[in-house]
């Protein structure tokens, strides 16, 4: 199973699309679904996601449409979340994130709102951030690399593929994880 994970567009008001580079990569899939971490700004940027897959996706604190502000989905042995990160301060303070991950009875707790492409480990919750699409600027210290992330989902593992636009160059770099009885552990 292969899924998009996106988020942080603030299209159009902080940026007209996504980079080139990447909508090479994402629109030449077709994926089984696509987790957003809100902040589309434009209602339409769902209306694009929905041409690489099922849309599940969350509210960001730039949008002002309707919609949940967490979901929860089951891929392979993982139960993965979704949450902006609306209210943590400092931005993705991986404490905070655990605590909504636990609330949330997840192994992996996928957020936004830093614009920063993160992978991480904290307690036995995999927290993963795939950063801004665009790139564009936020309220704490961003990347302004645009980036976002492919996860393959087989049973117990789960590869993660963060790419993050450096000047005309997309990087990668993969991990892969594990779901064992005291959590989630890199293998």
């Amino acid at each position: 199973m292969q899924v998009l994970v996106i988020g942080d567009f603030h299209i159009p008001s902080r940026a007209s699309m996504i980079p080139e580079p990447i909508m090479n990569v994402i629109s030449n899939k077709k994926f089984d679904l696509v987790l957003c971490t809100g902040d589309l700004v434009d209602e339409k940027v769902l209306d694009m996601l929905g041409r690489f897959g099922p849309v599940k996706w969350v509210v960001g604190n730039m949008d002002y449409i309707n919609g949940p502000k967490s979901v929860k989905v089951k891929l392979g042995d993982f139960d993965i979340g979704v949450y902006h990160g609306t209210g943590i301060y400092p931005r993705g303070d991986p404490k905070q994130l655990y605590s909504i991950a636990k609330r949330l009875n997840v192994d992996v707790l996928i957020h936004g709102h830093t614009h920063a492409l993160s992978i991480q480990i904290f307690g036995e919750v995999l927290l993963l951030n795939p950063g801004s699409a665009t790139g564009v600027w936020g309220g704490g210290p961003a990347s302004l690399k645009p980036s976002f992330m492919i996860l393959e989902v087989r049973n117990n593992e789960l590869v993660v593929n963060g790419y993050e636009l450096v000047g005309a160059e997309l990087k990668r770099v993969t991990k892969k994880y594990t779901k064992t009885s005291i959590g989630i552990k890199e293998i």
